[in-house]
């Protein structure tokens, strides 16, 4: 490709085009996982419609890979690639909130910490993840769960319509109306089917939260897991609460007494006053033994999104395998105390997410979404500052996914599935609907020009 191809297209943009001789480019190209080392030959950093458009038709023509960034907190690199082109969205992070219809309208480059920033003003959320770094286009095209879930259901049971780029170049409004069955794939098939522009979501009542996190020591977990496993489908659908195998980390405000030791953690978010709270969660401490610390208490939401972002921030190595769960019975609590002692790192995590209440009020086929009737979703996550233990983490999630798989299903939440994934697991994944999402794909991509995602390869007749 020469020089006076590449000028058309900067000719065309209102943003930037950054290519690998720009003083820049490093920090641009540079990703949330730190383990992952992408070139891009053009980064075409968009600051509207029109620059996406004649970059996915400039990426089209000229026969690049094309990846789509957009907040830019993919696990698994995916809003990057080599030697093709980067459509950088992260430039784009407008947040439009309608109080009379407690709707919000979201650019691509959000992250949640943005949109909730702008709806607390008004007394609401959307029903997003657990990190405010968290970029709200993957999230949501992935499926979305968070701390809202059991209540309001994920954050694709709250997107309202979309506005998408196609491979063609053309711009079309896809919802329950518009384009359905692009609506419906749109639902939880990640980015296989174009450049979404814009998202309206419905928000909700949710303000100030009761919330925060509970260590036990490790030698507790057993009783802890066992606990939280039977309280959870007792507990009104106010209170989200996961469960964790972690460590107390070496750092403040942990206990110093703790630092470095392996724990169990419940971390909970209670949409509703603190006496309510309490007395519903004394129905799950009432049973255990005293924790290391209680950090529970009422807080804003948006300080529960980011209570996490002082430990993780980007350029970590991140080494993620992921499962959907339907059950817990004792011998997998076993196997995971087990693996989980073996973290090579303070950071290195399992966490258990539940997918209950609101979620399983939707039927399997209404979106792409399709794990409706599991009851968690697992993510193992190997975590680390240090580049020379990428090896490490890599050996540890493998390990410990092929020791728990056995107990759970057979399909993982697609943000939670690494690169290296087999086309297999993405089936899974989506279960029976998979081959209406390849018939949705041809329709929309029949040429796969959206493929740097976990893909769904165009059905062919």
């Amino acid at each position: 490709m020469n020089d006076q191809i590449v000028s058309t297209l900067k000719q065309k943009l209102r943003g930037r085009l950054v290519s690998p001789g720009d003083a820049d480019y490093d920090v641009v190209r540079s990703l949330y996982n730190g383990m992952i080392d992408k070139r891009p030959r053009l980064i075409a950093r968009c600051l509207d419609v029109a620059d996406i458009i004649a970059a996915v038709r400039f990426g089209r023509d000229q026969g690049l890979p094309i990846a789509v960034r957009g907040g830019g907190h993919n696990g698994p690199g995916l809003g990057s690639c080599d030697g093709g082109l980067m459509v950088d969205l992260s430039m784009m992070r407008s947040v439009r909130v309608d109080p009379a219809s407690r709707t919000v309208r979201v650019d691509p480059g959000c992250t949640s910490g943005d949109v909730d920033h702008a709806t607390h003003a008004f007394g609401m959320a959307v029903p997003f993840g657990i990190v405010s770094t968290t970029g709200v286009a993957g999230l949501t095209l992935g499926g979305g769960t968070g701390y809202l879930t059991r209540k309001y259901g994920l954050t694709i049971d709250n997107l309202i319509e979309a506005d998408i780029v196609l491979a063609d170049g053309s711009l079309v409004k896809a919802d329950k109306k518009e384009h359905p069955d692009l609506f419906w794939a749109l639902r939880g098939g990640g980015g296989n089917f174009g450049v979404v522009t814009s998202f309206l979501f419905q928000a909700h009542p949710v303000e100030t939260v009761y919330a925060g996190p509970i260590f036990w020591e490790t030698a507790h977990a057993k009783a802890v897991m066992q606990a939280y496993r039977d309280f959870l489908p007792t507990a009104p659908e106010e209170l989200y609460a996961f469960v964790g195998l972690k460590t107390v980390l070496s750092m403040d405000p942990f206990p110093e007494d703790y630092r470095g030791k392996r724990a169990c953690a419940v971390i909970s978010c209670y949409n509703g006053p603190q006496a309510e709270g309490e007395m519903i969660l004394a129905k799950l401490l009432k049973t255990l033994p005293p924790p290391i610390f209680n950090w529970m208490q009422t807080m804003p939401f948006p300080a529960m999104q980011a209570f996490f972002d002082p430990f993780l921030p980007k350029g970590l190595q991140w080494y993620w395998k992921g499962d959907f769960v339907k059950s817990l019975p004792d011998e997998a609590i076993d196997t995971h105390i087990a693996q989980a002692a073996e973290a090579p790192s303070e950071l290195s995590l399992m966490h258990l997410y539940p997918i209950d209440g609101a979620v399983h009020r939707v039927p399997k086929a209404a979106t792409a979404w399709s794990m409706r009737d599991a009851t968690w979703s697992m993510v193992i996550a190997g975590i680390d500052g240090d580049p020379g233990q990428a090896d490490a983490l890599k050996r540890w999630g493998r390990t410990y996914w092929a020791a728990i798989h056995p107990f759970n299903l057979e399909g993982a939440y697609v943000n939670f599935m690494m690169e290296d994934e087999v086309q297999g697991r993405v089936q899974a994944a989506y279960g029976e609907n998979y081959q209406r999402l390849a018939s949705v794909k041809a329709k929309y991509d029949p040429e796969n020009i959206f493929r740097i995602n976990q893909n769904i390869p165009p059905a062919r007749y």
